[in-house]
């Protein structure tokens, strides 16, 4: 195999796609089967390049110190205009700027043809624009812009920048520096000592534009997330949980705690996290960080959810009372909380020591509630335990299985019967299903919006641990206290609906993972796709060309087929229902806005090709 040019860590000049320009960038890996060095721009935008894309700095210096030599003593170029050496020379604006650079080059034209050794480098600075406001939709006017001018006028030797703010209204601004010193300095340059060389980069955001309402949103959310929950658990115990009985009576104070099930949760939690640090199984890569790492997981949560099954049906034969579980229920809820708390105040701790690198872009606000509910630190881990990715797939999610498991218990018991009934095992066969998929593929999750961008902190601790165990067990536990009898092509009605959900669900994420592994695989030949700026390109075909977000729509299809097992009596068990429409809604925002800014104008056309987010027809 030939050695690579260029290695990880190397600083080098990197040509932005479809434009001459060049941009300091820094390699993060190399793919030996497409050839593509992966690169990362001073603001964290990441690209594919090709070899003959990339030159070193040197030889980059190089190249432009001769071509601006070449330019001046070329005759013709341009007419001699004879100027004072105290005046500045003024400049024309160029038609072309790149988006989302962090650093650029421009080469500078003497003043006067007449006098070689006098002339002003124009120099470029892109510094963040203060409107956060317009910074998508100005993005894709700098998108456009770069796409439509030619890229032989960035390299004329008379291009140059104007430094009117209001005509460059990109992403990032594009202005010409203040001559500092005198007129005098100016002159004693000489034209062996005059180089064009990459601008100073503008460091990467500190944070991204906020969002869950902004600092007061977090409040809001940091406290009305447990009320919900509390308020969940105490309706459904009710003999008549309809909302005309809102609120439901509070029990007294002692009703909340039992050190018990402080102590079962947290043996809960060890015995996965044993589990999750046993060497069986895939250790996966994730995704490139900004630091240019791949960290490794420890994928092997089907192993560990198939011998938790195997200690639960050994506790059931041992006698061991699992309804504990349903009639301790409050008690478990509030050691869940107490604890996702504490994990949630260690990680604001610890991720004040956190390094740039280290921090998640969107939890860095500078605001404690705000980047506390957030979470500062991408991947807080220790050693190799990785706090996030535990949490994420294990003890929450393993939980909720076992947690229907005991519901389905405890409808036997309460509702004397010899076995669950029909709402019952569907609901409990549905969701662990849902779980042991999500489980077996488990490596995809890696590429998930929560492992690549957000932050762990309180939102996804108290995710993890609390809202998925103890709210996506609500059908379940309504059905311990109210039985739905179902008729047998009722049950084969509700069967098929979440097999198609299933199928569209997992079909659609297929092709997408197929797609991101091998894009130029024969087998995926027959896609339609629409080419970016960043080497990637956007499926307009398949499932992904039917709606954006085919994997959405499997996934509400599923949650319909949860919610029906418990009847139109009461608003309650839809409740899952309800909540995932606006849960996808907004991550589907947060998609489009992403995807904008990172894609640009191909988004638009795509977005334009593919018209509807979630449901045809309807949105």
């Amino acid at each position: 195999m030939p050695s690579l040019k260029y290695h990880i860590g190397d600083k080098v000049m990197g040509r932005w796609p479809g434009s001459s320009l060049y941009y300091e960038v820094k390699v993060l890996g190399f793919d030996a089967k497409s050839r593509l060095y992966t690169v990362i721009y001073k603001d964290g935008t990441e690209l594919e390049l090709k070899e003959q894309d990339i030159m070193s700095l040197t030889g980059f210096q190089v190249r432009t110190r001769s071509r601006s030599r070449s330019n001046s003593r070329s005759p013709g170029r341009r007419r001699s205009r004879s100027r004072s050496p105290a005046r500045t020379t003024r400049r024309s604006s160029s038609r072309t700027a790149a988006a989302a650079a962090s650093a650029a080059t421009a080469e500078s034209t003497p003043s006067s043809r007449g006098d070689a050794k006098l002339k002003q480098a124009a120099e470029v600075k892109l510094s963040p624009m203060q409107d956060k406001a317009t910074e998508n939709n100005s993005n894709n006017k700098h998108q456009r812009k770069e796409e439509n001018n030619t890229a032989s006028k960035v390299n004329e030797s008379g291009a140059k920048v104007e430094a009117d703010p209001e005509k460059n209204q990109g992403r990032y601004n594009l202005r010409r520096r203040k001559d500092d010193g005198d007129a005098k300095a100016a002159e004693a340059k000489s034209e062996e000592e005059e180089e064009v060389s990459a601008a100073p980069a503008a460091a990467a955001p500190a944070s991204t534009p906020l969002d869950f309402g902004g600092k007061m949103g977090a409040l809001f959310w940091t406290l009305f997330l447990p009320a919900w929950v509390l308020f969940l658990v105490l309706q459904v115990n009710q003999k008549d949980p309809s909302l005309a009985n809102f609120p439901p009576a509070l029990p007294p104070l002692e009703a909340f705690w039992d050190p018990q099930a402080l102590g079962f949760v947290v043996l809960w939690i060890v015995f996965q996290a044993l589990l999750y640090v046993l060497p069986v199984g895939k250790l996966s890569e994730g995704v490139l960080l900004r630091s240019g790492k791949r960290l490794k997981y420890r994928t092997n949560g089907f192993f560990a959810i198939v011998l938790s099954a195997a200690v639960a049906a050994a506790a059931v034969y041992q006698g061991v009372d699992l309804t504990y579980i349903h009639s301790h229920f409050l008690q478990l809820t509030t050691a869940s909380f107490l604890i996702s708390t504490l994990l949630s105040v260690y990680l604001y701790v610890r991720s004040r020591s956190a390094g740039p690198d280290e921090r998640a872009l969107g939890g860095n606000s500078g605001n404690l509630i705000y980047d506390f509910f957030k979470g500062r630190e991408l991947n807080p881990r220790i050693k190799e335990f990785d706090l996030k990715f535990f949490c994420e797939m294990r003890p929450g999610l393993i939980g909720w299985c076992l947690i229907n498991l005991a519901l389905a218990l405890a409808e036997m018991k309460q509702q004397n019967l010899d076995m669950p009934s029909y709402s019952m095992i569907l609901v409990n066969v549905f969701q662990l299903l849902y779980v042991v998929d999500g489980l077996w593929n488990e490596e995809a999750i890696l590429t998930t919006m929560d492992l690549m961008h957000d932050g762990f902190g309180y939102m996804l601790a108290f995710g993890d641990l609390v809202w998925v165990p103890f709210t996506y067990t609500l059908q379940a536990n309504y059905l311990v206290s109210h039985p739905n009898p179902l008729s047998l092509p009722v049950l084969a009605a509700i069967v098929v609906l979440k097999l198609v959900g299933f199928y569209i669900f997992r079909k659609s994420n297929s092709e997408k993972n197929a797609f991101r592994r091998n894009p130029s695989d024969p087998k995926l030949s027959h896609l339609k796709r629409i080419p970016t700026a960043t080497g990637k390109s956007l499926l307009v075909s398949g499932w992904w060309g039917v709606v954006r977000h085919p994997n959405y729509l499997g996934d509400l299809i599923m949650a319909l087929a949860w919610s029906l097992p418990c009847g139109f009596s009461h608003l309650l068990p839809w409740y899952y229902m309800i909540y995932f429409i606006i849960l996808l809604v907004h991550r589907d925002s947060r998609d489009m806005n992403e995807c904008r800014r990172k894609y640009g104008s191909a988004w638009d056309e795509y977005c334009r090709t593919v018209r509807y987010r979630i449901i045809p027809r309807v949105y």
